[in-house]
């Protein structure tokens, strides 16, 4: 093998140059045809010239010549057809290779007789043929074939063929794919010339067809990397494009990668033997079941050579006559060891159809003074009108009807088998010049039926969880009813001096902002598990002007306090100053509503410019544990624009200044005492809980925006715990410091008449001493003024002189007396003055525990 090359290219360069030395001598040649004698008596001879392998790659010639040979005999001995000429065969082995056809086609050309047809039987002798026949005006009719390179008609305007194009098989494979409901294929394909235009006039089919090559292939020895690569690319329906021995190489790696079974279907070329897969080969390391295992199930697409239906032809000979009357003439030999002898119904066809396309043009040549025997190299009128007769062929062939296209290539119908339990079944017959599929049924699935094209992928939309949305509403709607009793509350005590001086109107807005803030928590949680797609967009709307409302009214109130306390009492100089002026309400809600109507506007611009939609993102997909042929494809729905990145950092860079700013002055004003904003450093406080979880959570959010439960949790928890802080902070001192000065109201009359009685019980308690005194001072004066001044005294009086009630020198005075009284009530007349101006204007924090002591 390795001295073959050589020899073989130089008859190739020596045939080439016997050409050019041809094309000097064709006037001398052409003068010479003309004075050869012509037969005067009986038929006239038509000499065709035929170049047979009958060794080489394809050994086609060993069974095609002898059936060729039957034709031409038969065609001889009828009376109907060219009834006054004979065909005579002259054949020469080319042993399928270019080269050696060269050096034979020169001496057909050059050697005597004139031949009117050439006839050759490889796809490379053929080509090397048929290009050089236009030079001589002959036709080149082949029976063995099938590049579909050969169909061009500029670069081979003389060419026809009873075998047809391996192209054939394509329409046959897309009527297969339409049926079975696939749009994507791959292929793989051994780098050879018949298979690359064999893919190529595929490719151009199945995009007509609206069918997709998601993979292409192709190797030239070794196959393992493209079999890899189609494993990796998830192909499923594959066509192979290459000879039998690499058909053993590619499904011996089929088999190693596990690319067979009920996800996959191979197409293959039919005209392998039919035990292919269980012949030994050296080049592959898999064992014969390997083989089988790997290419159960595979469908092929195989010409139909041999007419199935019995049915005399032109010849009168049905298929089955033909294959016995070919054994015959082959003298017993194993049809599967003869070359060609499928092929070989083509061959015999071929003759049939040279036979008929001749006699039909001898009428026409007869009007026109011509005749058959006149043929020359140099007759354009008799070549024109055999292509003209052959073009419109049409018989019943022992290959099946014969039919030539623009092309000149035969239209054939195609076999369709499928591999069932290693044998071949026939499942079908497809005719691709009537588009008619004549199917049997009996196809046979490894799963319930033809698998799909490619992974199902099935898509699966991410939605939040609704435990934890409940949850997360609960807490909001509790919010919503906390702002609105805060509200409620501010409101109704809005005549009270303390609710006066921490400016309730803001107060008001802080409330207003914090429930619309807690009510954006249940747009937020709304995705498509609760509204239908074209609703998300104003669900978009709802949460972006929620939340950018609701902020600039709570915060903006609160922002709004703290900057002008530290505007009117942060100067040193100026404090006292400051402190007298009286701050004008108007200034402080032009400043919440600069604040709101910067949101608004930068809202409604980003509404109008670039308005929010739906935009979907996909996951990584994932394989299900039951289902090995499903891949779940995960989506998360975002609200989202064009431009949001640009969006979302205005209006972040925005806040985050505000917040930053409202940090600071809560920090520069923590030591001012004022009573016009008495509240200041509680909503410094509010400011400080805010600002830090806006400023954790926005950044945070947007890592975890592909994570729903997460982002969700974070935003929506951020909110609602800062509208509990700012409402608690902000509202429960109020509260309580006016539920306190009710209970002192409600207290004071029980406490101003315990203090009354007792001060009645002191009293008549010091009157009773001091009589008791008097008496005991009485008594002890007696003994000493004698008993008779004792009776001579008048009488005591009935009224006695209320100066005689008064207590002797050196003791207290009972009306003044308070040593006796408890040291609660020590100091009542200044805790209950008289005059007192108490009302509920008056509710200061250091009275408030005088009320318990």
């Amino acid at each position: 093998m390795l001295c073959a090359g050589p020899p073989r290219a130089k008859r190739a360069a020596r045939g080439h140059a016997m050409f050019l030395r041809a094309s000097l001598t064709v006037p001398l040649l052409l003068f010479l045809l003309l004075l050869w004698p012509r037969p005067s008596a009986g038929k006239k001879k038509l000499y065709i010239g035929a170049l047979f392998p009958m060794s080489g790659g394809w050994p086609g010639g060993q069974a095609c010549m002898p059936s060729a040979q039957m034709a031409l005999d038969l065609v001889n001995n009828r009376s109907d057809i060219l009834p006054d000429y004979e065909l005579e065969l002259i054949h020469y082995d080319s042993m399928c290779d270019p080269g050696e056809a060269t050096k034979l086609l020169y001496d057909l050309l050059y050697t005597e007789p004139i031949k009117i047809v050439l006839m050759p039987g490889c796809s490379g002798v053929s080509t090397l043929v048929a290009e050089a026949a236009r030079m001589w005006n002959l036709i080149v009719l082949s029976y063995g074939s099938s590049s579909p390179a050969l169909s061009n008609r500029q670069r081979f305007p003389t060419f026809f063929r009873t075998h047809p194009s391996a192209t054939l098989h394509n329409p046959t494979r897309v009527q297969l794919f339409q049926k079975w409901k696939w749009t994507r294929i791959a292929t793989i394909q051994q780098t050879t010339e018949v298979f690359t235009s064999t893919l190529d006039d595929l490719e151009q089919r199945v995009k007509e067809a609206g069918i997709e090559i998601s993979v292409r292939q192709s190797f030239l020895t070794d196959p393992a990397v493209a079999v890899k690569n189609l494993k990796r690319q998830d192909a499923r329906i594959i066509v192979g494009l290459f000879y039998e021995t690499e058909a053993r190489k590619v499904f011996c790696e089929v088999f190693k990668e596990k690319l067979y079974g009920k996800k996959y279907v191979w197409f293959l070329i039919g005209w392998y033997a039919d035990n292919w897969f269980k012949i030994k080969d050296p080049a592959i390391n898999c064992t014969v079941e390997n083989m089988t295992e790997a290419v159960e199930g595979h469908v092929t697409t195989e010409i139909v050579m041999l007419n199935p239906e019995t049915v005399r032809g032109v010849s009168n000979m049905t298929s089955q006559e033909f294959i016995a009357a070919l054994m015959s003439r082959l003298g017993g030999k194993n049809p599967e060891e003869t070359g060609g002898f499928q092929e070989a119904p083509l061959a015999y066809d071929a003759v049939w159809a040279l036979a008929l396309a001749l006699n039909k043009t001898v009428a026409p040549l007869k009007a026109k003074g011509r005749r058959l025997e006149d043929f020359n190299y140099n007759n354009h009128d008799i070549t024109s009108e055999i292509y003209r007769a052959l073009n419109t062929s049409s018989f019943e062939g022992v290959s099946g009807q014969v039919v030539f296209d623009a092309q000149g290539s035969r239209m054939a119908m195609t076999l369709i088998e499928q591999l069932q339990g290693g044998s071949y079944k026939k499942i079908g017959y497809y005719d691709s010049s009537q588009k008619n599929l004549s199917w049997f049924g009996n196809d046979v699935w490894i799963g319930a039926g033809p698998p799909a094209d490619r992974t199902v992928v099935i898509e699966e939309y991410r939605f939040l969880s609704q435990k934890l949305f409940a949850a997360v509403s609960v807490f909001a709607g509790l919010g919503i009813l906390l702002g609105i009793v805060c509200l409620t509350f501010n409101i109704y005590n809005g005549n009270v001096r303390y609710i006066q001086n921490s400016q309730p109107y803001l107060n008001n807005m802080t409330a207003v902002g914090c429930m619309m803030a807690l009510a954006a928590v249940f747009p937020l949680g709304i995705d498509g598990h609760h509204v239908l797609r074209p609703q998300f967009p104003v669900v978009c709307q709802f949460r972006l002007w929620l939340l950018g409302l609701g902020f600039s009214l709570a915060y903006g109130s609160m922002f709004t306090k703290i900057w002008w306390v530290h505007t009117l009492f942060t100067k040193k100089d100026e404090k006292k100053e400051k402190k007298k002026q009286h701050l004008e309400p108007w200034k402080l809600y032009a400043t919440v509503g600069v604040l709101l109507a910067i949101d608004f506007l930068s809202l409604m611009i980003w509404q109008i410019v670039d308005p929010l939609h739906i935009t979907v993102e996909k996951f990584t997909t994932e394989a299900p544990k039951e289902d090995l042929d499903v891949l779940i494809q995960p989506l998360l729905e975002h609200c989202s624009s064009e431009k949001m990145n640009t969006w979302l950092g205005v209006v972040y860079g925005y806040k985050g200044l505000l917040l930053l700013l409202g940090i600071f002055l809560a920090y520069e004003t923590k030591s001012v005492s004022t009573e016009k904003i008495n509240d200041h450093r509680a909503v410094g406080m509010a400011i400080y809980n805010v600002a830090v979880l806006c400023l954790i959570t926005a950044p945070v959010t947007m890592i975890l925006s592909s994570q729903q439960d997460a982002s969700f949790a974070f935003a929506s928890l951020a909110i609602v715990f800062s509208a509990y802080i700012t409402l608690v902070v902000l509202f429960v001192p109020k509260v309580l410091c006016c539920t306190m000065h009710e209970n002192h109201k409600l207290l004071k009359p029980h406490l101003t008449l315990r203090l009354l009685c007792f001060q009645k019980e002191e009293r008549v308690s010091a009157l009773r001493n001091q009589l008791a005194e008097r008496q005991a001072l009485r008594n002890r004066r007696r003994p000493s003024t004698g008993q008779n001044q004792n009776h001579n005294a008048p009488p005591p009086s009935s009224q006695q002189d209320p100066k005689s009630l008064l207590p002797p020198p050196g003791y207290p005075n009972p009306t003044t007396d308070n040593h006796s009284l408890p040291p609660s009530f020590s100091n009542s007349s200044n805790l209950y003055p008289a005059d007192s101006k108490m009302t509920r204007n008056h509710c200061h924090n250091s009275q408030i525990p005088l009320l318990y002591k």
